[in-house]
Formats: C-alpha cells, sequence, structure tokens
C-alpha cells in the first residue's frame, strides 16, 4: 500500500474514493449523521487529503483530511458541537481564520485493519502534515476508541466546551470529545516516543516504512510532501 498526502483540489478522484470508503465504513456501524461526511470541502484550497491506498491507486483503504477554517468553510466540528454548544463558534473564530485546522474524515476499511495504520499511525502523520500549513493550531472530534491515541499524539481536551469536551455525538448513545493542539511545532503534551516519531516524519516526509499490528506487518510507501502547501 501506499500513503500519500495532497491538496484536495489536486486530484477530485482520490478525493470521490476516499468519500465513498468513508460512507460504507459509517453505514456498516449504523452511523450516518456525521458532519465530516459532508463533501463541501472536496473544491476547498486550503483542505489536504492524507490516503492510504493500492499501489495502481485504484482502491482507498482508509484517510483522513486536515481542514482549515477559513471564512468560506468552516471546520465540520463547528457545526458538529454548535447543535449541542454554540460556544464553539466563538471558540474557533478566537483561534482565527487560516490559523487553524480541524484533523477529520479519519477512518480505515475492514480490509486495512490490522496493520496498523490505525489511529496512532495517523494521528502522527496528521500532527506531522499540519507543521507544513502554516497554522498554529490543530483540532479534532474524536470518539473513545481513539482518545487515548489522539492525547498520545499532543492533543488536549477542550474541557471549556459541552461536559468538561465530551458531547453526545454523532448520536445519543456514542459520545465524542473535543481536542486541540496548541503548539504544533514542539507538541509539548504529546508522549516522548510518540513527539520523536512524529519529528522522524516531519524530516523524511517521503519513504517506506513497516508497520504491525494483529494481523502481522505490511510496508508502506509514503509521500506526505504537500505541494504548494
Amino acid at each position: 500500500m501506499k500513503i500519500r498526502a495532497f491538496k484536495v483540489t489536486e486530484d477530485h478522484s482520490a478525493c470521490l474514493r476516499y468519500i465513498k470508503g468513508h460512507h460504507l465504513v459509517l453505514e456498516s456501524y449504523g452511523v450516518t449523521k456525521v458532519t465530516s461526511l459532508n463533501a463541501d470541502w472536496i473544491d476547498d484550497p486550503h483542505t489536504y487529503a492524507i490516503i492510504v491506498e493500492s499501489e495502481d491507486g485504484t482502491k482507498v483503504y482508509g484517510g483522513g483530511r486536515i481542514q482549515i477554517k477559513s471564512k468560506v468553510l468552516r471546520m465540520p466540528m463547528e457545526d458538529a458541537i454548535a447543535i449541542l454548544d454554540d460556544r464553539i463558534y466563538a471558540y474557533a473564530d478566537n483561534l482565527g481564520v487560516l490559523q487553524v485546522a480541524e484533523f477529520c474524515g479519519l477512518w480505515n476499511s475492514k480490509e486495512a485493519a490490522g496493520y496498523g495504520i490505525g489511529s496512532i499511525y495517523m494521528g502522527r502523520v496528521g500532527v506531522a502534515i499540519a507543521a507544513q500549513l502554516n497554522i498554529k493550531y490543530l483540532t479534532a472530534l474524536c470518539s473513545p476508541g481513539t482518545l487515548r491515541n489522539c492525547l498520545k499524539v499532543g492533543f488536549e481536551v477542550i474541557r471549556e466546551l459541552g461536559n468538561n469536551g465530551t458531547f453526545y455525538y454523532p448520536k445519543e448513545d456514542l459520545t465524542a470529545t473535543a481536542l486541540l493542539i496548541k503548539d504544533l511545532n514542539d507538541l509539548p503534551g504529546a508522549n516522548p516516543i510518540e513527539r520523536e516519531a512524529i519529528y522522524k516524519i516531519r524530516e523524511n516526509l517521503t519513504g517506506t516504512t513497516i508497520e504491525s499490528g494483529p494481523k502481522g506487518e505490511m510496508e508502506f510507501s509514503y509521500d506526505l510532501h504537500i505541494k504548494n502547501g
């Protein structure tokens, strides 16, 4: 498999495959109302995709997006949280237009599950890539199952919002936690091992890596240099 990052306006066909795969994964869990499923970002010059795909590029096995808040497009978490706590709009506005982005739309297919490209590796990649984009802050809205790994890569809970940072989302029997990285350069809140792993990705944006999981090892080639970033 290969992992690459790019501005979404540079490869619409890959973005459409990513969207389709994300829909199918969420539908398999009975989730249909998620703001990051909206495709209004596909022509946005301030949104960047990270996709895991086959070597020939015809199949997407997972991915995520870094969506920068602009005057035209809010971050997905703003509208998601506003239903329960509309203070999110002022909170996000205070972080600044073109100064903050959301790492969102993260998913992987059942075929790829178990080979080590889940939340921890993709979390490292997302945080590493964000440093290329001239932003100050990175946000996320995560599920309970990914919270621990998000905290490892440097996120902290936004306790000023919701119920100490948590919300019933995307449906009443599920919860999500609002997160923020305040210092993308030094990552003071990151686990030291994860911080070092993120720094290594920043220093080597192209190459190969072997990731391991319950199903065994998988070699990935990666190109994480954002062209025109």
